[in-house]
């Protein structure tokens, strides 16, 4: 993998129309244009990953430079699979807080969230200048990440109707397993959730669209979406997976990022 080409990150197409003539800018960044070798072989940004520290703070550097904004204008969160919103502002843009969205009307500041399987999702209304971000992985969208995400939003004056939702690339349901007791917490939760789950060729064992459900959830919260078409366990190359790295028995797994930022001050 070249390591000089700097980060190309996939787009929105829905995200990008919407965001014609505004200050905000987004990108879900792949491996490609990092520093970080071996496992961790690309962009890797994440601050819990055994990688190199100095890599890691290069290659998020390289994001934010990306947005045209210093290293300390991107902020990120210490994810933990929850349903709760952070609001980022300049004065709390260095903190890390425990929680799964993020939101802002911060000219200036790049927000996003880091995965390995589970869904980047990016919101933008652009038009009032509020931007957001959540890290959906099954216990999230099923706790309702998605929906606080949203109301933060609000509160912040964004028009739930004028918000685009972008789900960016994660683990396909060609490759995302699941057991006996994950389906039965999802349909307790909801008996439609079934529709979510195919037949798995191991016995009591079923294989779960991460990605329908989620996106069922922001169309149902009253926001236009749309997706990614990418499976991070499929493509090594251009993503990190932690299922994959589990399969695989390797030590560690490196983390992408995907931001959103308005960069108009």
């Amino acid at each position: 993998m070249q390591k000089d080409r700097g980060p190309s990150p996939v787009r929105s197409p829905l995200l990008d129309a919407a965001s014609q003539g505004s200050a905000v800018q987004h990108g879900f960044f792949s491996r490609v244009g990092g520093v970080s070798s071996g496992i961790y072989s690309g962009l890797n940004v994440g601050l819990g990953s055994d990688d190199n520290p100095e890599f890691i703070r290069e290659n998020r550097s390289r994001v934010s430079g990306w947005f045209g904004l210093a290293p300390d204008r991107l902020t990120t969160l210490h994810q933990v699979h929850s349903p709760d919103v952070h609001v980022a502002t300049a004065e709390n843009r260095a903190e890390r807080p425990k929680c799964d969205g993020v939101v802002t009307c911060y000219p200036g500041l790049a927000i996003g969230v880091l995965t390995a399987d589970c869904g980047p999702v990016l919101f933008a209304d652009a038009k009032k200048g509020i931007i957001g971000a959540a890290h959906a992985g099954w216990r999230g969208a099923l706790d309702g990440v998605l929906e606080n995400t949203i109301a933060a939003m609000e509160r912040l004056g964004a028009e739930r109707d004028a918000i685009i939702a972008s789900l960016g690339p994660s683990i396909s349901s060609l490759n995302y397993e699941v057991g006996p007791e994950f389906v039965a917490r999802f349909t307790q939760a909801d008996p439609d959730n079934e529709k979510w789950f195919s037949p798995s060729s191991r016995q009591n064992h079923a294989m779960f669209d991460l990605r329908g459900y989620t996106v069922s959830r922001l169309e149902a919260a009253g926001v236009t979406a749309d997706m990614i078409d990418a499976c991070t366990y499929a493509d090594e190359k251009a993503w990190f997976s932690f299922r994959r790295t589990t399969h695989l028995g390797e030590p560690d797994y490196g983390r992408q990022i995907s931001a959103i930022a308005m960069t108009e001050d």
